[in-house]
């Protein structure tokens, strides 16, 4: 009788089973684990990069053979901007309310464009890699030393540069504009590549762009490219990319190019070094490869800028976009709301949680909601001091960046427009005796003429 108890009793368990328990009698299931790291905007409150950007991730800015890496720029002892711009956290004003959520850049700032007010900022002296945005600083220097009308053919190397391009081909024939537009709006390297040789090459190019970059009071920035790839020393920061985007939009030129939705671009001729169309099948004996490009005239089209936030969200007067392996998302624009004009600049930002010009487009509404905010201001102003030149040259006073640029590279200047020798102290005190000197013979011919 006991078996068939027991057999019963299995049984009734069985049917339970089968049947469902109750939920509160079921044991939880185990959780499976995370399968994603929950985001978090990068902590910068100990200022990791006060001097450098973060490591890189591959070989690009591996110093050429027999060369060595520059040394970082030097970090001004007084912050650029105001002494509230030298913290590396979030900076926000009295009374500011929270940041928008879902920022995933390591360091950016929103600022009033026309009063260079900062409304706030993260991490603004942060040195990061600006990748493609460094193109505004090439575009200001190539609006003050060329003629938009003059006509440029691109060579092999343009339209063979590394990287992005507009579609340069050689033999192809564009003006200055043109290729600013291809710079500007497609983020072309190969535009980039040619306007450099119009400036008289990529060394004296970037040279320029140092210079221009020290005049406005870019401190953090050192470009080592023309087109923002990145190379040894390459550097830069969310505060400079917001005074260089500035700087820019005050010609009237720039913003034009930056406004830009789309401008017809003209093509090339195919290239008569080449054979004619060696991928055609209807030619005999010519390998069949559609891999191969077709060695043949090539059309104009139509070019369109690859800014996003031009197209989705109102009132957007232009920006720039960047990108590289080691730069991570970068970015810097402007917007017009109710007469008032704002720039924001992003850098080392991801597409995730939502998409840099999502998180630049949340910067400035945050911006545009606090009319008053004030943490700092965009250079040129009185905190900069003799640290650099003066924002505005006089033309008749003082060489233009291209020319300062050509004497530092002839000089071989390690660092554009700076003499790190040694020498340099003595030949100001040369000049001090010499001045002396000249001042004694003045005066001593006018007591023999008097005699």
């Amino acid at each position: 009788m006991t078996r068939y108890r027991r057999l019963a009793a299995v049984l009734a368990v069985g049917a339970l089973t089968a049947l469902g328990t109750p939920a509160a009698a079921q044991p939880a299931p185990a959780q499976p684990p995370p399968t994603t790291t929950p985001f978090a905007t990068p902590d910068t409150n100990s200022c990791p990069h006060r001097e450098t950007p973060p490591p890189a991730i591959d070989a690009s800015e591996a110093p050429a053979p027999g060369s060595s890496a520059p040394a970082p720029v030097p970090v001004p002892d007084v912050p650029v901007g105001g002494n509230d711009l030298g913290d590396c956290g979030v900076i926000l004003a009295d009374g500011a309310p929270a940041v928008p959520a879902d920022i995933s850049a390591t360091a950016w700032t929103v600022s009033d464009l026309d009063t260079g007010a900062v409304i706030a900022a993260k991490d603004p002296h942060g040195r990061y890699r600006p990748a493609s945005t460094i193109k505004v600083l090439l575009a200001l220097v190539a609006l003050d030393s060329l003629n938009l009308d003059t006509r440029v053919t691109a060579t092999a190397e343009d339209a063979e540069t590394e990287g992005s391009a507009v579609g340069l081909g050689k033999g192809g024939v564009y003006t200055v504009r043109q290729l600013l537009q291809g710079l500007v709006m497609a983020s072309g390297n190969d535009a980039a590549h040619a306007l450099a040789g119009q400036l008289g090459g990529t060394a004296r190019a970037v040279q320029a762009m140092n210079d221009r970059a020290r005049d406005l009071g870019a401190l953090d920035t050192r470009t080592a490219t023309p087109s923002g790839l990145d190379g040894p020393g390459m550097a830069s920061s969310a505060y400079d990319l917001a005074v260089i985007f500035r700087a820019a939009m005050a010609d009237p030129r720039f913003a034009e190019l930056a406004a830009a939705e789309e401008v017809p671009f003209p093509g090339y001729p195919k290239d008569p070094a080449k054979p004619d169309n060696p991928s055609r099948p209807d030619q005999p004996g010519a390998p069949v490869n559609p891999d191969l490009p077709l060695n043949e005239d090539r059309p104009g089209f139509t070019l369109a800028s690859d800014n996003a936030l031009l197209f989705r969200y109102p009132g957007t007067l232009g920006g720039k976009n960047g990108y590289t392996d080691d730069a991570r998302q970068t970015f810097v624009g402007a917007a017009e709301r109710d007469g008032r004009r704002l720039v924001v600049s992003l850098m080392a930002a991801d597409v995730l949680p939502i998409r840099p010009w999502e998180q630049a487009a949340r910067l400035l509404d945050f911006g545009f909601a606090q009319p008053d905010a004030r943490v700092g201001t965009l250079a040129p102003d009185d905190t900069v001091g003799d640290d650099r030149a003066s924002a505005t040259p006089s033309a008749t006073t003082a060489p233009s960046a291209v020319a300062r640029a050509e004497s530092d590279v002839d000089a071989g200047g390690a660092y554009p427009g700076v003499d790190d020798s040694a020498d340099g102290a003595v030949r100001i005190g040369v000049g001090v005796v010499g001045g002396i000197v000249v001042v004694g013979l003045i005066l001593l011919a006018r007591r023999l003429s008097r005699r």
